[in-house]
């Protein structure tokens, strides 16, 4: 560490909005450090996207983010957007492609996002003291005292970029709401999002066989939301983009309905099977369409499913449609935080000001990123979100 222990600003955390956040408060000119409790920086940034960073996404909006106050994220999202960070990756020289519904990767490693970030702090002047802890936080008159693994340090402005608990693994910690709670900011009770869905027992016995089908769906939660993509079957319960988007509105004790049929019109298919094929059982001409295994166990309590199409009508195709297109399911729970990609609730945006992320209450002290209660939805969202409200605090520290 460097021998100056007093700073302009400290920031806690060195993942995507901790980065963020430093880079752009050192390049106007304040002293900066970054703790950070493990070995390296950008430690979730490695693993996302399958270790290609789905950095952001250029079809962004407010509504891609879920918070119990829907407009806070607007500020920051507008004033840093998608299009600023892909300049700062083409300056880097960083190739991209983008996938379907704008989500934008690197096309070669993950490392290259990291790379960025540390490039710009480390031109910028920010020191970094990595496997520090931070023990304790005191208020002084005109600032922060911190009391850490690594000595102790004052500060004028301090940042809380400690991230959530999804990927326990990574090192994830409670650390910055207790932090908040300390200084009387009230925080909403935390939950995984973007997370599998796990089944009953029965449930899982029933549909276990079905483990590893995916299928294209639309999946709505009791609230209302509802999400158009594929829904994968595992051994514990139910996965797939879908059912990780609607996790973060599902809430326990809500069943989940999917709708299997999309723009299929299953009974004029049955219909016109029945012309050319009057012999042929209702099961096997449905497994046309889909998987066997599927058809046995989501429309095995049709009681007239192994009976040929030659002896059923309009009314029993139309049960099979309402079947498909209305069924639901009540799930027992998450596969919690730790297959999560975000957590949802963190520091109230009731408590922080949505232009510069400083709390009301306390002077100097600022929340960015995954900590604060605003979660995107899959999709490079998440990140945009670390990139914009790290900008928007960075911007706001004041040099004393």
């Amino acid at each position: 560490m460097n021998q100056q222990q007093s700073w302009d600003s400290i920031i806690i955390g060195a993942g995507a909005s901790g980065l963020m956040c430093a880079a752009t408060a050192a390049r106007r000119g304040l002293r900066v450090l970054v703790l950070e409790h493990g070995k390296r920086p950008g430690r979730k940034l490695l693993i996302s996207g399958g270790g290609r960073c789905n950095f952001t996404n250029k079809d962004l909006t407010p509504a891609d983010f879920v918070s119990a106050n829907p407009h806070f994220c607007k500020s920051a999202l507008a004033r840093f957007t998608p299009w600023d960070f892909i300049a700062l990756v083409e300056k880097h020289g960083i190739p991209y492609h983008e996938r379907d519904w704008g989500q934008l990767f690197c096309d070669e490693s993950a490392k290259a996002i990291v790379e960025l970030l540390i490039s710009e702090c480390r031109s910028a002047g920010v020191e970094f003291s990595y496997q520090c802890k931070v023990e304790q936080v005191a208020r002084q008159e005109t600032g922060f005292a911190l009391s850490t693994s690594q000595g102790d340090l004052v500060c004028d402005s301090l940042v809380v970029a400690s991230g959530g608990l999804s990927m326990p693994k990574l090192g994830a910690s409670a650390f910055g709401w207790q932090l908040a709670e300390e200084f009387g900011l009230e925080v909403i009770p935390p939950r995984a999002g973007l997370v599998p869905l796990t089944l009953h027992t029965e449930d899982k016995e029933r549909f276990g066989e079905l483990s590893g089908i995916a299928l294209r769906a639309e999946v709505f939660a009791e609230g209302g939301a509802s999400f158009r993509e594929n829904v994968l079957f595992t051994h514990r319960g139910l996965s797939g983009p879908a059912i990780l988007q609607i996790s973060s509105y599902w809430l326990p004790g809500e069943r989940v309905r999917i709708d299997w049929l999309g723009e299929l019109d299953i009974v004029s298919e049955l219909l016109t099977q029945q012309k050319a094929h009057p012999g042929q059982s209702l099961k096997n001409t449905l497994s046309s369409y889909y998987p066997k295994r599927f058809v046995s166990a989501i429309l095995g309590e049709l009681k007239f499913l192994e009976q040929p199409l030659k002896g059923l009508g309009p009314k029993q195709f139309e049960l099979v449609a309402e079947s498909l297109r209305n069924w639901s399911i009540l799930p027992n729970g998450t596969e919690g935080y730790r297959t999560a990609e975000v957590t949802l609730g963190g520091v109230n945006c009731q408590e922080l000001s949505s232009k510069t992320m400083e709390a009301r209450k306390v002077k100097g002290l600022y929340f960015i990123g995954e900590v604060v209660d605003v979660a995107g939805h899959l999709g490079g969202f998440n990140f945009q979100w670390a990139w914009s409200s790290g900008v928007a605090a960075g911007n706001a520290l004041k040099i004393e």
